[in-house]
């Protein structure tokens, strides 16, 4: 693998012809105050694999391939829609479990010694 820089991010604009915007989130602890800090940066990418708003992606630097423009997407990591059905599946087994429970027969209680 070469030593070009890797970045993952989520696309937010494709409202262009071959070029997405992804923006790449970082997560650090202040070294002061020592709270966790959210910085964003966004970046142009060149896409031929036809990335949509939503999807994850990883960008690749490159050269220059025009004024704005300096990174390519390399692989689509999850489609948008993907993350969504993932979700909808685990709360279906959630619910899907809890019916259960509560469908079986519970033990009786005991009654009080009088």
């Amino acid at each position: 693998m070469n030593r070009r820089r890797r970045l993952t991010g989520v696309v937010v604009s494709d409202k262009m012809e071959k070029t997405v915007v992804v923006r790449v989130t970082r997560t650090f602890r202040h070294p002061l105050y020592q709270k966790v800090v959210h910085r964003s940066k966004k970046y142009k990418a060149h896409d031929e694999l036809g990335a949509q708003v939503g999807d994850v992606v990883v960008i690749v630097e490159s050269r220059p391939i025009s004024k704005t423009k300096r990174w390519v997407v390399q692989q689509i990591v999850q489609r948008a829609g993907e993350a969504a059905r993932e979700q909808d599946v685990a709360v279906e087994e959630e619910v899907a479990a809890l019916v259960d429970e509560e469908a079986s027969p519970a033990a009786p209680a005991p009654e009080p010694e009088a």
